[in-house]
């Protein structure tokens, strides 16, 4: 599966990441590759819990908008 993560730097350093596909899967690192790192468990840790409580895994629907400048 693949999601879109969003990281955001914060302003005392490193970065926040989120996951807008999984509701509340959020994850921090004080470097670009540690928080990508982090959010792969996190999102491994979401999904083994819907699985765990019967829960449907989200899909996350790629969409391509054109846009012109």
């Amino acid at each position: 599966m693949k999601y879109t993560v969003i990281l955001e730097p914060q302003s005392e350093g490193g970065y926040t990441v989120t996951v807008p596909a999984l509701p509340g899967c959020i994850s921090e690192g004080d470097t670009f590759d540690e928080a990508i790192e982090n959010i792969k468990d996190a999102i491994a840790g979401y999904i083994e819990s819907l699985r765990k409580h019967g829960q449907p895994i989200p899909v996350e629907m790629a969409v391509e908008v054109p846009i012109s400048a």
